[in-house]
């Protein structure tokens, strides 16, 4: 096997738990977003979105999860560490994660309303900021767009229902 197929299996496995992470959040009600960190080839941190439940407009998967990985490392610098989150992060969690010296991300769907990791701009790329962030787009891509798609075809049933 080769270290790029090695690097795609272990890229998929951790997305995989980051989709966990995304199902808990649809569950409750909560836009199916989820990510974890892993540092040495261990999860040491989880979150998924809390917005809703939490009424708290920070409460994304991702900075959740940087939250809880400071707390494990003890320290605000996450340098050996990659985030795998189900949705391209936004202004804010791209921000947080150059703040926090994450060593690598990795997202499945693309977010063309406010991708901030390459598609509608890329934070994690910024030359002028003193950190930059390499980012792997598309791992379990299909996966995560469904899981986004579905929750909110029901979300929309629902609204019309109710309308009734």
């Amino acid at each position: 096997m080769t270290i790029k197929t090695e690097r795609i299996k272990e890229d998929e496995k951790y997305m995989q738990e980051a989709l966990f992470e995304a199902e808990k959040a649809g569950i409750i009600g909560e836009i199916p977003i989820g990510a974890v960190i892993v540092k040495d080839g261990e999860i040491i941190a989880r979150g998924h979105n809390l917005r809703e439940r939490e009424q708290l407009s920070t409460a994304h998967a991702e900075l959740l999860a940087i939250q809880d990985a400071c707390k494990e490392v003890g320290s605000w610098r996450l340098e050996d560490c990659t985030l795998y989150v189900t949705l391209e992060p936004c202004p804010m969690c791209a921000g947080a994660i150059v703040q926090s010296r994450l060593k690598r991300v990795v997202y499945g769907a693309r977010d063309p309303k406010a991708g901030c990791s390459g598609t509608l701009m890329n934070l994690l790329d910024e030359p002028r900021f003193n950190h930059q962030v390499p980012a792997t787009s598309g791992i379990l891509e299909e996966e995560s767009a469904i899981l986004l798609k579905d929750f909110f075809k029901q979300l929309r049933k629902r609204k019309k229902e109710q309308k009734k």
